[in-house]
């Protein structure tokens, strides 16, 4: 985003004051001069994003954008519903129908659930393998105010027929004791996402039949498509792409709409979106205020901007979630709740903390999963008073440069996909695969780096977590099977959990996992960094360590015998490698190690006046693939122990 050009000389000042203080510290850092650096402050203290974003480290008046608007009016990034119940805040959507739980006992779930705290539904309906059918609707929806509570639908292939269901028991419905006009917040959505799905491998309804319904004289207050990001997001798109691809698919839509004729304003009153939320708190509420922006544009162009109010359903992202320590995801999925309601959400679903977990190896009851879901939100109402202020975040610096950055990136990515021949044409060609294929190649890229860092999968892992699969078991990382989840989710501790399946295996096979012995030089103060490091690195891929404490050369040969492993990892500072660091590789060959390894770079070992001298078989430090790096010695562990996994 471009910064203001008329800004008060103060304001200038104050920045080239800031730039100057960091440049300083920066060279200290560094050890070099001032002139040395090579690149501003401001440049070197800078993140980039997945979408190609710039993070800037410092937002001041500088930054400061035009005021956005109101709630519920043109350009709708402050959020679409003008008349949000402050008290009520975004609705806690609910999803029930997954199972094999009949009618009946789903109705009472829904009603317990009503009394406590939630205040929209999500269905899925006619799912192959058993679950709700069409006809259950109307036992599922007995005793719910269907002009108060807001129905989303998931209905597959059935998306047709249970729509018609819906309208059917909606105009038969009781009214509530106190009637009330359709809002934002009260808008039924038939979730119907044929373009979406197409992608993703989802069943789903043929989209000429979804037009035609959509064009049918449907009540104020239904909706037929839910334009769905998690399709996207869930196979590894980024914010921007997501975005982009929504956008396009929508328009679609909106094409379709007309064309079967709908004025403008009817067709953008047909559709909603589904966008996921992660934990990247700040990238979460700019996302929601982001997709605001660019269908607002989207309905000045096509004439109707007073019906540009996106209408939005924010979802926890499923592929943020781990199957390794799940309780972490509790943790998630409040960061990511907490984003999308202060990005305005108008629906709100938290997904269980086990739900990528194939559900024979959960360990905690359906019941007790769906109340911490649900709570998780509550707090965040009921406690925190998120839903108290619209737009919270708004006229921050950094919030409204964030969703600008954005909504710009997600529009030029938009505009490659019209310029490619639109949705359809992009997505038959390859185009968008390619795209997301790519986004995902990053981000595993990074994750495999740890520089995306999965608390309790790529960094502190629980090593003695119960196994998830056997011996004799499918690998449980690989599994797609899940709520809300299509055969591309690909989760983004799924490599690393990958590799915990293995060692599970071997544990079952043989009692004990594979390990690798630490070879710690010096003091505990001069090795306890690097031992700690290799033992958290070696963990996330399931192998344990064998840390016998500090080792003199003469004792290495003992703790070889001990530790039944081929493989060791020499563990100390710089100084202690180039004091003893020799003599213990040497007698870590004559103990028979086929594997030497060093803890950090590979330049902190000694330089030999010998070109032959002997080095450590590579090194485990900041920086590399640990998946490839864990993977290759998982190789050689099961090689030499004959495990089979």
């Amino acid at each position: 985003m471009p910064q203001q050009t008329d800004q008060p000389k103060e304001l200038d000042d104050a920045y080239q004051a800031w730039s100057k203080a960091a440049a300083a510290v920066l060279a200290k850092s560094r050890r070099v001069d001032v002139d040395e650096l090579p690149d501003t402050p401001e440049a070197l203290l800078s993140t980039d994003t997945a979408d190609g974003l710039t993070i800037r480290p410092l937002y001041t008046r500088r930054d400061e954008t035009t005021e956005p608007g109101l709630p519920g009016r043109f350009p709708f990034v402050r959020g679409a519903d003008p008349a949000r119940d402050v008290t009520t805040g975004w609705r806690v959507t609910e999803r029930f129908g997954d199972d094999a739980t009949p009618a009946e006992d789903v109705n009472e779930l829904v009603l317990e659930a009503m009394a406590n705290g939630t205040s929209g539904l999500w269905l899925s309906v006619g799912k192959p393998g058993g679950g709700l059918g069409v006809a259950d609707l109307a036992t599922v929806l007995r005793g719910v105010y269907l002009d108060l509570v807001p129905v989303t639908l998931d209905a597959s292939t059935e998306g047709i027929a249970a729509a018609r269901e819906l309208l059917s028991l909606k105009e038969k419905a009781q009214a509530a004791p106190v009637a009330a006009a359709p809002t934002a917040a009260t808008t039924h959505s038939f979730g119907l996402s044929p373009l979406t799905a197409a992608f993703s491998g989802r069943a789903t309804v043929d989209a000429d039949e979804a037009t035609a319904l959509a064009a049918s004289n449907l009540p104020v207050g239904v909706r037929t498509f839910r334009v769905d990001g998690s399709d996207f997001a869930t196979a590894g798109a980024d914010n921007g792409l997501e975005l982009a691809l929504v956008v396009a698919a929508a328009v679609a839509h909106l094409r379709d709409l007309t064309a079967a004729g709908l004025s403008a304003e009817a067709a953008l009153n047909q559709i909603t979106f589904g966008v996921s939320a992660d934990d990247d708190q700040f990238a979460t509420i700019a996302k929601f205020r982001a997709l605001r922006k660019i269908w607002a544009r989207v309905a000045e162009v096509v004439g109707a901007p007073d019906a540009g109010g996106a209408i939005t359903h924010g979802v926890t992202d499923l592929s943020m979630y781990s199957q390794r320590d799940p309780w972490v995801n509790m943790l998630r999925s409040t960061i990511a709740a907490f984003g999308a309601g202060v990005g305005g959400a108008d629906q709100l679903t938290v997904l269980a903390y086990d739900a990528t977990i194939p559900a024979d190896k959960r360990t905690s009851s359906a019941s007790f999963s769906r109340r911490i879901a649900r709570n998780t939100q509550l707090l965040l109402l009921e406690e925190s008073n998120i839903g108290r202020v619209l737009d919270p975040a708004g006229g921050s610096w950094f919030v409204e440069s964030l969703t600008d950055d954005l909504a710009a990136n997600a529009w030029a990515v938009f505009t490659e996909v019209e310029a490619a021949g639109g949705y359809r044409t992009a997505l038959g060609s390859g185009w968008i695969a390619e795209k997301v294929e790519a986004s995902l190649a990053r981000r595993d890229t990074e994750v495999a780096h740890r520089r995306i860092s999965v608390t309790g999968v790529n960094e502190f892992p629980n090593i003695d977590e119960r196994a998830l699969s056997d011996a004799q078991g499918a690998s449980a990382s690989s599994v797609t099977d899940v709520v809300t989840g299509t055969p591309k989710l690909a989760r983004i501790g799924r490599a690393f959990e990958a590799l915990r399946d293995r060692s599970d295996a071997v544990l079952a096979e043989q009692g004990a996992r594979p390990s690798i012995l630490l070879i710690p030089l010096g003091s505990v103060a001069e090795h306890n960094g690097r031992t700690t490091f290799v033992a958290n690195l070696l963990g996330a891929g399931g192998i344990t360590v064998v840390n016998p404490g500090p080792l003199t050369a003469d004792k290495i040969g003992d703790a070889v015998a001990g530790a039944n492993t081929p493989i060791a990892v020499i563990c100390g500072t710089r100084a202690r490698y180039a004091e003893d660091g020799p003599a213990a590789l040497a007698a870590a060959r004559a103990a028979g190690l086929s594997r030497v390894l060093l803890a950090g770079p590979d330049k902190e070992w000694p330089e030999s006046g010998d070109s032959q001298g002997d080095r450590p078989d590579g090194s485990l430090r900041v920086g590399i693939d640990a998946v490839s790096t864990l993977s290759d010695l998982l190789d050689q562990l099961l090689s030499t122990s004959g495990a089979t996994a």
